[in-house]
């Protein structure tokens, strides 16, 4: 049944022991061009991998493909989401097409499907009178708050970013406020927003609790026991925007926190904003994905002036 490629200089690595697993990966890592967030995250869904393989009491000479593909059905059968067991795939095939291409092992993941993603819940945004609504009541809450549930509606920030965000990012520049952003996948603020005086002033506010913070500390950040001082986590931002979505009604899966950067977006073309407008104030890279938003308004648009209507004065 083994697979193993002959004379591989793996064979030493047969058996998925700590030590020689740490060896393995550490060939791998060494030579995959990714950033550092990427490489811990493969070498930790690596050793889960290995962990699996020595479990099943498989030597790594032995692996075939149907061996991945009983791997792929356990982490389904775990309970988790389709789009976690592709990521965790992934790492498995690109780990063996390095090993193939090193004469380590055969590339048995070869052919090997990736889960197909679960389809999204669609995010609706909010209508000006909702925005009012949660904007209204993030004021009755702490500073902290209010001041970014209001600037993630008025600049359609992701939570990664509102997340990085450093209060030294705010700045000046051609006489207008802006907040430097290191959008998602991105190594540097290489990017901003602008900020109006409706998005900075309750900022403003939120930072004088803060007096003696200092301009490399975090924008936003946690007022709990257990990480008080800390910065906001994306599940943290995320809990806040939903607590006030709930607060005024908004309590179905189709509002979430990502429901803000979705009304940013569709009130910027509600306000007569161009598509190309929305684009860059949401840092798209392609304008076909800030299509999407268009949807909404063509649908307010479908609701309002309905023909069905006019036939209410023919017959």
């Amino acid at each position: 049944m083994s697979t193993a490629i002959v004379n591989s200089p793996a064979q030493a690595l047969d058996r998925p022991s700590p030590q020689r697993v740490d060896e393995l990966l550490g060939a791998f890592i060494a030579g995959y061009d990714a950033k550092q967030s990427s490489r811990a995250l493969y070498r930790r869904v690596l050793k889960q991998y290995f962990n699996w393989v020595d479990k099943k009491g498989y030597l790594l000479s032995q692996i075939a493909r149907e061996h991945i593909l009983g791997y792929k059905e356990e982490l389904l059968g775990s309970g988790m989401s389709s789009l976690t067991v592709a990521a965790y795939l992934t790492a498995v095939k690109v780990f063996y097409a390095w090993a193939e291409a090193n004469k380590f092992y055969p590339n048995v993941s070869k052919g090997v499907k990736l889960p197909r993603r679960e389809q999204k819940f669609e995010r609706l945004a909010l209508s000006p009178e909702q925005s009012q609504a949660l904007l209204s009541h993030s004021q009755t809450q702490p500073p902290r708050d209010y001041a970014l549930v209001n600037l993630l509606l008025r600049t359609g920030l992701r939570l990664i970013e509102a997340s990085r965000a450093n209060i030294g990012d705010i700045e000046q520049r051609a006489g207008k406020r802006i907040l430097l952003v290191q959008g998602k996948g991105r190594d540097a603020k290489d990017n901003f927003v602008i900020l109006t005086d409706k998005a900075y002033l309750p900022i403003a506010q939120y930072l004088k609790t803060r007096k003696r913070a200092k301009k490399e500390e975090a924008l936003f950040v946690s007022a709990s026991n257990n990480s008080l001082g800390e910065r906001l986590s994306t599940r943290e931002i995320s809990h806040i925007a939903k607590a006030g979505l709930q607060a005024i009604g908004l309590d179905s899966r189709a509002y979430t926190a990502h429901s803000l950067r979705h009304t940013t977006a569709v009130s910027i073309l509600r306000a007569g904003g161009r598509l190309e407008d929305a684009q860059g104030v949401l840092r798209h890279s392609s304008p076909a994905t800030t299509q999407i938003y268009l949807r909404t308004i063509k649908e307010e648009m479908r609701l309002k002036n309905a023909p069905e209507e006019l036939l209410d004065s023919v017959y």
